[in-house]
């Protein structure tokens, strides 16, 4: 791998606000929202650029309320929006479809003023009906409909669904007037506004929703089931959606968008499953940019002096334990697993520069990482001597891992699969590989109830808060991890309402320790991930969030 010196004269560092400090803003939110950044634009000025984006998967579905994988989430921060943006400097909720808001009720209601003159894409107006048509819809889930579609977040967000209304943290949306609409929380949350700026949070247009019968999911795209709603989403974002087949999706500015439309006229998302065939494509010059760089094709962007844009870390890449596998109830023997693991020979080979070694699930850089979480360490020896305590005989354990797919938090998966299972092996573990390809729905099977006994995963955050990382894959039982621990779920459950300060932090650093200790899963790495760049390119909106949205990229002329 290059030096770090040499990488200086072709790395860019995206995100400005992660290096400022995540810190600063995973406190209380303001209730005075930050201004909207001026436009770049020149006035007047009619977007007509193309922009060709190389991904590493196609996209599971277009409905972010019950998609969450990247790519998908990358196009439909395109088209729809939500009430509250992110700043790109600082990392504070900014103005988006609500242009002021303010906390009343101790922290249990947020009144929005909604923006004014906007429509959706299909001409229908955006106001507070509409706000609340979203909340409503999303609350109603269905428990079959979330078996379908484990990509739901709301429940991650706010606990419950109206099935179990009296575990919600989500009471009721009330529209004040058109143009003013009121949630009610029956709890207080404390990073309630940084969640709303989820890519599922997004609003929708109601009528296209109904047209689309949005939770009927009878459609099939990337072997996942969808609606046709999620096969042609509405909301009131710059882009709208013109065309989706195997290989590409196509974009184009939209003429009645509110805010500034760029320079770009219409975005292509081109799919290449493969590292090498990514880089080619730039090389070529058939992409203007491609996101995933692997530590394959990193030595080969530096010699051809490519543009590298480096997200700071803001994910964490983890070995999946399933405890509905009856051996790996045994503490002992999930504790001979992350002691058989060795990070540092991972991060090394498969990992850019700069990826740091992970004990917990919440990265550096936020309010609740636990400096002292504990760690077994690499241990094979010690590993053998757990497996004999645990009782473990030689069972079988599948372990699953994806083909044909990059993450930020994953970019080689096969070649990961294959050290962790030489490591697992080692120690005397029994493993089965069970490669299911990224498109054939390697989310849902590895997310929900099943034989998955070891996994691979990773998990982005999408807001700068602890609860975004250990809430929703340690607040509750679920398919994943098959994890019981009442005293975690209930001290997540607290944490999430705690002002911001000392008590709610080391509450987070105390949940960081327990869930080290019992090992529901194995922490691996907060990756750094990168995007190239071709010279075309003078400005890419990058954010360790991924809240990318392509009127802010700027190209030469």
């Amino acid at each position: 791998m290059p030096s770090s010196t040499s990488r200086r004269t072709v790395i860019k560092t995206g995100a400005l606000f992660m290096a400022l400090g995540l810190t600063s803003c995973t406190g209380s939110p303001s209730p005075s929202p930050t201004p909207a950044l001026p436009s770049t634009a020149a006035p007047g000025t009619e977007p007509a650029q193309t922009f060709t984006f190389g991904t590493a998967s196609r996209p599971l579905g277009l409905d972010p309320a019950l998609s969450s994988d990247v790519e998908s989430y990358r196009i439909t921060r395109q088209i729809l929006e939500g009430l509250v943006g992110v700043d790109q400097t600082t990392g504070k909720p900014t103005p988006l479809l609500a242009t002021e808001w303010n906390e009343s009720d101790e922290g249990r209601a947020y009144t929005f003023k909604l923006r004014s003159g906007v429509t959706f894409q299909d001409g229908t107006p955006f106001n507070a009906d509409a706000v609340c048509a979203n909340f409503n819809r999303w609350f109603a889930f269905s428990a079959d409909l979330r078996r379908q579609a484990p990509g739901s977040s709301f429940k991650g967000v706010f606990k419950a669904h109206a099935d179990e209304a009296a575990l919600s943290i989500f009471k009721s949306c009330t529209a004040v007037s058109a143009d003013t609409v009121r949630i009610d929380l029956t709890q207080r949350f404390t990073a309630f506004l940084q969640a709303l700026t989820l890519p599922a949070c997004a609003i929708a247009s109601p009528a296209a929703l109904a047209a689309g019968t949005a939770d009927v999911l009878d459609q099939v795209r990337s072997g996942n089931p969808v609606s046709r709603f999620a096969t042609k989403p509405v909301g009131t974002g710059p882009f709208s959606l013109a065309a989706w087949d195997e290989a590409s999706v196509r974009l184009v500015t939209h003429p009645d968008y509110w805010g500034d439309r760029g320079q770009i006229a219409t975005i292509n998302f081109v799919t290449y499953d493969h590292p090498q065939t990514r880089l080619q494509a730039l090389l070529d010059g058939k992409i203007d940019g491609f996101d995933a760089v692997t530590v394959g094709n990193f030595d080969q962007l530096v010699k051809r002096g490519m543009q590298i844009v480096q997200r700071d870390p803001f994910s964490v890449m983890y070995l999946g334990i399933n405890q509905e596998v009856p051996v790996l109830q045994n503490e002992k023997v999930r504790q001979a697993i992350e002691l058989a693991i060795d990070k540092e020979t991972l991060i090394r080979k498969f990992f850019i520069d700069n990826t740091a070694k992970a004990s917990q699930f919440v990265p550096p850089k936020i309010s609740g990482f636990n400096n002292e979480a504990p760690s077994l360490g690499h241990d094979p020896v010690k590993a053998k001597a757990y497996l004999a305590q645990g009782g473990y005989k030689g069972e079988e354990l599948k372990f699953y891992y994806p083909l044909n797919a990059t993450r930020p938090y994953l970019p080689t998966p096969e070649k990961i699969y294959a050290e962790i299972s030489r490591q697992l092996t080692a120690v005397g573990l029994n493993i089965k590989p069970v490669p299911v390809d990224w498109s054939d729905g390697y989310l849902q099977k590895v997310r929900s109830p099943g034989d998955h006994a070891l996994h691979l995963l990773g998990w982005n955050g999408a807001y700068a808060d602890a609860d975004n990382f250990v809430g929703p894959l340690f607040g509750e039982k679920n398919g994943e991890f098959g994890y019981q621990d009442p005293q975690v779920f209930s001290k997540i459950n607290r944490a999430r309402g705690l002002p911001a300060g000392d008590e709610r932090n080391e509450l987070y650093h105390s949940i960081n320790a327990q869930i080290a200790a019992t090992v529901p899963a194995v922490p691996i790495a907060f990756p750094i991930s990168a995007l190239a760049l071709s010279d075309r390119v003078s400005n890419y909106p990058a954010s360790p969030v991924l809240n990318e949205v392509f009127t802010k990229v700027q190209l030469k002329s």
